[in-house]
């Protein structure tokens, strides 16, 4: 902050002109006008409350004269940013009782007829301020009262009435006291205070008196203008009615296979439609020209409105359905899944709205922060890359290229060390539950916790399964925990790298597609019955109970799944319980006939799901969440 002059020399400057240095010996002035400031820090000791209008000396003393014992500086600094006040004065004196003069600067200044407003800018001394009144040149006192006048705006018929609305605009001027007070009344009504245009918008004949007061207590005569409002001849005020629908083959389950084309119509009895606009997901209006084919998996929401000719835009409306894989469509080529409503790079929001682009990928999946960067140059040049052409393609603004790349920049995303974290696949909401689907029996419910259980009373064996996106290697870290009832035990398990559920139906049963192609991560801690234990792959590589680390009942664990290639790692409260190589010609070995049979061959990616068995095998799960390696 410039607080003003540390020199001996004071400055003052007019409208903006250069600085004008006092001289040893200052040229006459018709007047001099003093401040003094001492140890107080909310009021000037001493200031002229009002002036004439000419040259004058202003004088400004903080000194041990004047009463500052403690040495603090202060200002006296002349408003020129508020249009209520005289601007023509630009003067800014920093005085000090120790600096070379002794705390006492002086500046010549000409002043004109209004108001000045002053303060201190020196934090903590909000309170000095105070405003000088200066009247006339100099040569009398004001006795002439403002010039007043008003005009009135809006559109018009062919008569001069005015359509709907008439504005009227009062101003006043005085060139010796200045202006105090503008007032207006609406016909026979009091007087009012003038601070905006007026707007009338009743039908009929209307009149607006008006006046002023200058300073010197000078009233203007009343004057007045007369004018008619009309209706406008049928306002069209009602917006378009819209309809949307989509359409496609579904499943069993209501999803549509493939793609879902989406068709927007909007009808308007008056002025007609002028336009039809959608939002996908969350991402920016635009124009509807033709169907829209949606043929990315996942969740899709599509808002829509329309506009008339008169400007009346409807209310948005909402269509929301599943897609699912199959029907021939290739899913997208996305570096990685994620559907965030904003850009974040690493832990940073930019708060730009994470769209789809041409690619059908959201700008998150294109920038890749979750990739594993050799280096931070590497991944700057990358998300550059990413944001021109997302600039070029209309996707982003500049502004909003400048701030994803400005967020790569601290992301530190590729420096030493760092690491680009993990994916929440269920992180308690109910948006994230959302995105699972089950299949087969048994259930999970979302607690207020922001946890899941599997269902005490909706019996049968079934899998909760993440459809959003295949993972090919990762870590997958989840909590679980024991919530059978009695002396029950939880029975359930992490499911990884199996095919859509739907694309197979030769499958009676479709949970049962996760064990044929798949493998599960068992979770059971019961010293009885099954042979596979917690950390199992189930029917290829048994854990006994000794190696899973056994916790007592109603005690959260940490459940890790790593997979690299064929090579998979189950880790238990941080500790390493199982290593499985997972290689062809390896045979299912079920301890019970009724189980699938397979010949060991399984997929390179997948989905991912946890199973439900029974309703005396209660299982809870928090905090599922993911990251590519």
């Amino acid at each position: 902050m410039v607080l003003g002059l540390t020199s001996a020399t004071a400055y003052g400057r007019q409208s903006g002109g250069p600085p004008q240095p006092r001289e040893d010996t200052p040229a006459a002035a018709e007047q001099v006008l003093t401040w003094t400031a001492g140890n107080d820090i909310d009021k000037y000791l001493s200031a002229p409350k009002t002036a004439v209008a000419g040259k004058a000396t202003i004088v400004f003393e903080n000194s041990v004269a004047t009463g500052n014992s403690m040495g603090m500086p202060h200002t006296l600094t002349f408003d020129t940013g508020d249009s209520a006040y005289n601007q023509d004065v630009d003067l800014n004196i920093l005085a000090n009782p120790s600096d070379s003069n002794g705390g006492k600067h002086t500046a010549e200044v000409t002043l004109t007829p209004g108001t000045y407003r002053y303060y201190c800018t020196i934090p903590g001394h909000g309170a000095m301020q105070g405003t000088l009144v200066v009247t006339g040149d100099g040569g009398g006192e004001d006795t002439t009262a403002p010039e007043t006048s008003a005009k009135v705006e809006g559109e018009k018929d062919a008569d001069g009435n005015y359509l709907g609305a008439a504005t009227v605009t009062v101003t006043a001027s005085d060139a010796d006291s200045g202006v105090d007070t503008i007032e207006y009344a609406l016909g026979d009504g009091a007087y009012k205070p003038y601070t905006a245009p007026v707007t009338v918008k009743d039908p009929g004949s209307h009149t607006v008196r008006y006046r002023a007061k200058d300073k010197a207590g000078n009233t203007a005569e009343e004057k007045s203008v007369t004018f008619t409002v009309v209706e406008p001849p049928d306002v069209d005020t009602t917006p378009p009615t819209t309809d949307g629908k989509a359409e496609g083959k579904k499943n069993s389950d209501g999803h549509f296979v493939g793609k879902a084309t989406v068709t927007l119509t909007a009808t308007d009895d008056k002025s007609g439609v002028e336009k039809i606009e959608y939002s996908l997901d969350g991402g920016p209006y635009l124009a509807y020209t033709k169907p829209v084919v949606l043929d990315r998996a996942g969740h899709h929401a599509v808002s829509y409105r329309a506009t008339d000719k008169a400007g009346n835009t409807s209310e948005p409306a909402k269509l929301s359905f599943r897609v699912v894989a199959g029907g021939g469509v290739p899913s997208p080529d996305c570096p990685e899944f994620d559907e965030r409503l904003t850009v974040i790079v690493g832990t940073i929001d930019t708060g730009v709205p994470n769209r789809m682009t041409q690619r059908r990928c959201t700008i998150n999946e294109l920038i890749e922060d979750e990739k594993e960067w050799t280096s931070q140059a590497l991944f700057l040049k990358h998300v550059r890359g990413v944001t021109a052409s997302l600039l070029k393609d209309g996707v982003v603004v500049e502004r909003e290229q400048k701030l994803i790349n400005r967020a790569a920049k601290r992301s530190g995303i590729g420096t030493p060390g760092q690491d680009t974290g993990y994916r929440d696949l269920f992180d308690g909401t109910e948006e994230t539950f959302a995105k699972w689907d089950h299949v087969g029996g048994g259930a999970f419910g979302l607690n207020d916790d922001g946890t899941m259980t599997s269902s005490s009373t909706v019996g049968g064996m079934g899998m909760l399964w993440y459809p959003q996106r295949k993972y090919a290697d990762f870590s997958l870290k989840l909590q679980f925990r024991d919530d059978a009832p009695g002396t029950g035990n939880a029975n359930s398990g992490v499911f990884v790298r199996f095919p859509d559920v739907h694309d197979h139906p030769e499958e009676s049963r479709p949970e049962w597609v996760s064990i044929k192609y798949g493998h599960e991560l068992q979770i059971l801690d019961r010293p009885d019955g099954d042979m596979y234990k917690t950390g199992s792959v189930y029917g290829f590589d048994r854990v006994g109970l000794a190696g899973a680390g056994v916790t007592p009942k109603g005690t959260w664990n940490d459940y890790e799944v790593r997979v690299i290639g064929q090579h998979y790692e189950i880790y238990r409260n941080g500790v390493l319980i199982n290593e499985f190589e997972n290689s062809r010609g390896q045979v299912f070995n079920p301890p019970r006939g009724d189980d699938p049979g397979t010949d060991g061959r399984r997929y390179a990616s997948g989905y991912v799901g946890l199973q439900t068995h029974s309703t005396t095998d209660v299982t809870s799960f928090r905090n599922v969440r993911i990251k590519e390696l």
